[in-house]
């Protein structure tokens, strides 16, 4: 199955947040060990200031309940970065196909 991940951030966050990227990089790479295959995901910017304001994946997992797990596994989350997780399910027409994916 294949999910749409946005998390929001915190304000005030950017500095912790490029603290942990490196890590939220290597946990991404790896699937959060294996809990999520990460198709393509980037950070999102606030319009006005057009700096940080969270990060969005595609996510493909066995369960909503996976790739919650795989969110709330994040760095980002666990360091306190992330103010809210949003998950959704994409239709199983979802053409992953199309996108290479960042979790080897």
């Amino acid at each position: 199955m294949y999910f749409l991940m946005i998390n929001r951030h915190k304000s005030g966050v950017a500095a912790l947040r490029d603290e942990l990227r490196p890590s939220h990089r290597a946990y991404v790479a790896d699937g959060g060990g294996g809990t999520a295959r990460v198709l393509i995901g980037s950070a999102l910017l606030d319009p006005q200031s057009e700096q940080g304001s969270g990060n969005f994946g595609i996510l493909e997992a066995d369960s909503l309940e996976q790739a919650r797990a795989f969110a709330e596994g994040d760095p980002f989350n666990k360091g306190g970065v992330v103010e809210t997780i949003e998950i959704t399910r994409l239709p199983d027409s979802f053409q992953a196909h199309r996108i290479e994916p960042m979790t080897k």
